[in-house]
C-alpha cells in the first residue's frame, strides 16, 4: 500500500499492480487499493478447493498476461507457481515476511502440512527467479541459502514508510497522552506496539509478540519506579482479561493500559520514553525502525533481526531467557535518561533503505531486471 500511494503521488512509468487475495476475504486496504488503480481478486486457496483455485488463477493470468508475479506466501508460493502452469509469468518472486518459528508451528503440526511445506519448498527452488525477504536473517532461517537455491538471486527487500510522519515535539505529545489516560505529566512511558497474543502463557507457540512478557516487565518497572506507566497498543485478544488480572494483582491498575487498535502510532512513539519489543521472532520488525524515526529508544529481544538497526545508540537487545526483572532493570536505566530529540535520528532513517521512495525504487529495479539484490548470506 505504501508503494501504491507513492506511485500515485509520483506518476512516472510505474507498473500496474493487482492483488490476488488467497484468503478469499476482503481486507481493510482493499477499497483504497482499488481507488489507487489496483484490481483485487478474491480466490480462496484451500485443499478442498484446489481445482476451483487453479481454474480461476489460470484465467486471471491468461487474461491479464502479467509480466511478474510477486508472491508473499513463503513455501506455498511454489505451489502457486506449479498450479499456474503455462500461464506463469517470466519473473517470479517469492517474498518471505513471517518469522521462521511461525513457519515451523504452522507446517509442523500434521504430516500433511509438513509434506505441503516440503513440496512447496522444492517447487520454489524449481520455479522462482528471485527470493526476497524482509531481512536476510529470515531467508537463512527458511533455508533459502542452502545449495539447492544457489542459482536463485536472493536478499533483503525492506518495507518502506514515510519517516517524516514521526517528527514532532515529544514533550507536547506526552502532555496530550498523559491527559488522555489521566497520568501525571512526569510519567515515564513504556510503549508496547503490536497485537496482543491469543494466549497469556509466554511459552505458548502463539505468543508471537510476547505481550505476557511485556506485562511482567511493566509490572516490575512500576514497582521499582512510581512514575512508570505502560501503554499496550494493538488488537485485543481473549488473553487480555487474564493479563489484566495479573496487572491488578501487581497493583498496577491504571498504570498499565490496553489501548486497543490505534491509528496514531506516530503520536504514541513521540509521547513515549521507551519501546519494549520482546518478540519471539520477526521477519524484520518495522515497528523498531519507526521508533528510531521518532527518536524513541528501544529494548528488543535478540530474536529480532539486527537488520532493523539504523541508529545503534537507540536500540539494545536482550535475550528472552533473561528474567522480567533483568529486562526491567535495563528499561529503568533507559527511562531515567533524557528523552532524545527525534530530528537527527529521523534524518538518518530518511537516508536508509526503509523509506518508501528507496523501497519503491528497489522494487522497480527488481521488476525491470536491471539489478539483482544481494545474494550473500548474513554474518
Amino acid at each position: 500500500m505504501e508503494v501504491l500511494r507513492f506511485w500515485r503521488s509520483h506518476p512516472t512509468r510505474n507498473p500496474q499492480m493487482d492483488f490476488l487475495v488467497t484468503s478469499g476475504k476482503a481486507g481493510v486496504f482493499d477499497e483504497e487499493a482499488q481507488q489507487l488503480g489496483a484490481e483485487v481478486f478474491y480466490v480462496p486457496f484451500q485443499r478442498n478447493h484446489l481445482i476451483k483455485f487453479t481454474r480461476e488463477f489460470r484465467r486471471i493470468l491468461s487474461e491479464v498476461r502479467y509480466d511478474a508475479i510477486h508472491d508473499h506466501s513463503d513455501y506455498v508460493s511454489g505451489l502457486h507457481y506449479f498450479l499456474a502452469g503455462r500461464h506463469l509469468p517470466s519473473l517470479r518472486i517469492t517474498h518471505v515476511h513471517n518469522p521462521s518459528y511461525q513457519m515451523k508451528t504452522n507446517y509442523g503440526v500434521t504430516f500433511v502440512r509438513r509434506l505441503t511445506a516440503m513440496i512447496g519448498k522444492k517447487l520454489v527452488a524449481r520455479y522462482a527467479t528471485c527470493i526476497a525477504g524482509t531481512s536476510r536473517q529470515v531467508l537463512e532461517e527458511y533455508g533459502f541459502y542452502s545449495p539447492e537455491f544457489n542459482s536463485i538471486p536472493k536478499g533483503a527487500l525492506h518495507c518502506g514508510f514515510g519517516p517524516e510522519r514521526f517528527l514532532g515535539d515529544p514533550a507536547e505529545a506526552k502532555t496530550r497522552l498523559c491527559e488522555e489516560f489521566g497520568w501525571p505529566t512526569d510519567s515515564r512511558i513504556i510503549l508496547f506496539a503490536g497485537r496482543i497474543d491469543r494466549s497469556a502463557d509466554p511459552t505458548d507457540s502463539q505468543a508471537h509478540k510476547n505481550a505476557p512478557i511485556a506485562v511482567e516487565v511493566g509490572i516490575e518497572s512500576c514497582r521499582r519506579d512510581s512514575r512508570v506507566r505502560m501503554l499496550l497498543a494493538g488488537e485485543l485478544s481473549p488473553a487480555v482479561p487474564t493479563l489484566q488480572r495479573r496487572i491488578d494483582a501487581g497493583e498496577c491498575s491504571g498504570k498499565i493500559v490496553f489501548a486497543g487498535v490505534r491509528r496514531d502510532i506516530e503520536h504514541l512513539m513521540l509521547a513515549s520514553d521507551l519501546l519494549l519489543f520482546p518478540s519471539r521472532g520477526e521477519g524484520l520488525g518495522m515497528v523498531a525502525v519507526e521508533a528510531q524515526a521518532a527518536g524513541l529508544p528501544i529494548i528488543a529481544s535478540t530474536s529480532v533481526p539486527r537488520e532493523c538497526v539504523v541508529i545503534e545508540e537507540l536500540i539494545r537487545f536482550l535475550p528472552l531467557s533473561d528474567s522480567p526483572v533483568a529486562w526491567s532493570e535495563v528499561a529503568l536505566e533507559v527511562l531515567r535518561a533524557p528523552r532524545p530529540k527525534p530530528k537527527k535520528f529521523n534524518e538518518a532513517v530518511t537516508s536508509s533503505d526503509f523509506t518508501t521512495e528507496n523501497s519503491a525504487r528497489k522494487l522497480l529495479e527488481l521488476y525491470s531486471g536491471s539489478t539483482m539484490i544481494d545474494s550473500s548470506p548474513p554474518r
